[in-house]
């Protein structure tokens, strides 16, 4: 699933939890403790779908989704402990497309995230970085019209990568997010990295940055 999702979540944990499950099925996400900044992230981070927690500090979900309505066409997902018929009605009648309860299982609240992208049309397959395509249905690559071949690991290694593109990420979410570890294993990281590094080319995609891990980012001048 290669698509931008907004996460807009005032509970640390559940935002946390959120946009790693979003980030590990191939989502680029941005993650709000409250709608401060909506009206920017809509117009620079460009979402193809916003999940919102109704009861948030300072203006609350039912009035940040009037204004998503208002200034994009994003989806929109509601996210509450709120589970009176009338304010899943409410939800539904204001411009909602979807409306989840907590609590939730992780995995019913991406596939529900799907499904809206798909009915929508957003649910786009090809993620580019520069001259690199992420066929992710496909899960071929390619770069400048040529294909790579890349192992299983390798190409969910990038994936995960891709989706966060321009963004540091560590090797301990490396590893928890490509291999399911808990334990710290930097060397089997490196290796990887490494490897997909070479098959990559130039000019370089993939950096380390030192003491912080890898960024994945389009090549400058």
């Amino acid at each position: 699933m290669v698509a931008r999702v907004l996460v807009v979540e005032d509970a640390e944990a559940i935002r946390t939890a959120v946009g790693i499950a979003l980030e590990e099925a191939g989502c680029e996400v941005l993650t709000r403790a409250d709608g401060e900044l909506l009206e920017r992230d809509l117009a620079a981070f460009r979402p193809d779908l916003v999940l919102l927690d109704v009861m948030l500090p300072g203006r609350d979900g039912f009035v940040l989704l009037e204004l998503v309505r208002e200034l994009s066409n994003a989806g929109i997902v509601l996210l509450t402990a709120r589970d009176a018929v009338e304010d899943r009605l409410h939800g539904l009648r204001t411009g909602a497309d979807d409306y989840v309860v907590k609590p939730f299982v992780l995995a019913e609240l991406i596939a529900r995230v799907e499904a809206v992208l798909r009915r929508m049309g957003r649910l786009r397959t090809v993620l580019e970085i520069g001259d690199l395509a992420i066929d992710v249905e496909a899960s071929s690559v390619s770069r400048a019209g040529r294909p790579l071949e890349l192992t299983a690991t390798e190409l969910k290694l990038l994936t995960f990568l891709a989706g966060r593109r321009d963004k540091v990420v560590g090797k301990a979410q490396l590893l928890a997010a490509v291999w399911g570890y808990d334990d710290y294993a930097a060397n089997l990281v490196e290796v990887h990295v490494s490897a997909l590094r070479r098959k990559l080319g130039s000019p370089a995609l993939l950096h380390t940055i030192r003491g912080a891990g890898y960024l994945l980012r389009e090549p400058t001048e």
